[in-house]
């Protein structure tokens, strides 16, 4: 194995002109984020590290695991640390909990709860304690900028994204499917105090030394189509992803999509109306990364796509002749970054993540 690299040489520069057309030199990487327990599984056993767990009330533990994550983004061989949900809990909910029975658990995992949310009416709206995107404490990402490697970017995020605030955490699928019906005036003031809070937190951090960009989550879709239906998406969410590229854009940062789902309706408007610089979520059954890179590779870039059904369940050797088949249809011509299909999540076998990086650390043009 060639990874973990020993003497990595990150170039944001170089990302940057890669993803947008520039004919790659060597390939580079990109995930929306390393769980926390592969990460600690490769600081330990492969670069000597000792994990610290991050306590709120405790701001050197915080300092000390952002310092171990950074550290093996770095070896990893990645150009950027992305960064996200440090911020605080920006927006309340209800969740469920239950046993994480992954390979790696974490104990518990917690999925977002369908079937009722915190607001349902007018009165609960103006009763929800709703942020102040003023107050939010951003002092993990001052730390992150200064304690980047030389050549290193930072992609941000602050957690999920406008569609999925109000469908994941505020309103729950369920009632927003009746209420976009019932009471579209509601869900557009949802949408648009959810959507306003993003954006001034992203506009807060306008200025960051380091910044490259925005990476942002927002799962718009599922196996066969959309969430809710392309049109209430073009109502009350695609107008907010267009004004945060905007910004981004405006300040020379790039604004990456990362979203599941079979999106084929509103491709033409996240790349031409919203102006995303590069797509990331990826599932063979949707459409494989190779098909999307033939069809819209030359509008937008194209970032990941290694099946993650493929990354837990393959062997190595199996993975390896997967992996190199996606890197030799996407690299030629740019605009293609190697990296999985969702992120590396605690159930994917680590050798099996070293195995797709190690594709990619041996490829030349």
């Amino acid at each position: 194995m060639r990874v973990p690299f020993k003497n990595p040489h990150p170039d944001i520069q170089e990302f940057k002109r890669v993803l947008l057309g520039g004919a790659p030199k060597r390939a580079h990487f990109g995930e929306l984020f390393l769980d926390h327990v592969i990460v600690r599984r490769i600081l330990e056993e492969h670069l000597g590290g000792v994990w610290v767990a991050p306590d709120p009330a405790v701001p050197e533990s915080i300092d000390a695991f952002l310092s171990n994550m950074i550290n093996v983004w770095y070896h990893m061989g990645y150009d950027y640390y992305w960064t996200g949900g440090l911020a605080g809990t920006i927006f309340q909910g209800i969740y469920r909990s239950g046993e994480d029975t992954a390979a790696v658990s974490k104990g518990n995992r917690i999925w977002m709860e369908e079937d009722k949310g915190m607001i349902s009416n007018w009165q609960e709206f103006e009763a929800y304690p709703w942020p102040d995107a003023g107050k939010i404490p951003l002092r993990t990402y001052d730390y992150i900028s200064r304690n980047l490697p030389e050549g290193m970017g930072i992609m941000m995020c602050f957690g999920m994204g406008v569609f999925e605030c109000v469908m994941n955490i505020i309103v729950g699928y369920v009632p927003l499917c009746y209420m976009l019906h019932e009471d579209p005036d509601l869900a557009q003031a949802i949408f648009d105090k959810v959507g306003q809070t993003i954006y001034d937190l992203h506009a807060r951090i306008i200025g960051l030394p380091g910044m490259a960009g925005f990476f942002q989550g927002d799962d718009l879709g599922f196996m066969s189509g959309t969430l809710v239906s392309p049109d209430h998406l073009r109502r009350y969410v695609l107008p907010w992803h267009k004004k945060i590229a905007k910004l981004a854009h405006d300040n020379g940062l790039l604004y990456i999509l990362h979203s599941c789902g079979n999106l084929e309706a509103i491709y033409d408007e996240l790349i031409d109306d919203v102006g995303i610089d590069a797509k990331h979520s990826f599932e063979d059954k949707i459409l494989p990364v190779t098909a999307f890179k033939e069809r819209y590779g030359s509008r937008t870039g194209t970032i990941g796509g290694v099946d993650v059904g493929n990354l837990c369940t393959f062997t190595p050797d199996q993975l390896r002749g997967y992996v190199e088949s996606i890197v030799d249809s996407c690299m030629p011509g740019g605009g293609y970054i190697l990296g999985s299909g969702n992120s590396i999540a605690n159930y994917i076998p680590v050798t099996n993540y070293l195995t797709m990086m190690d594709v990619g650390a041996g490829w030349r043009p």
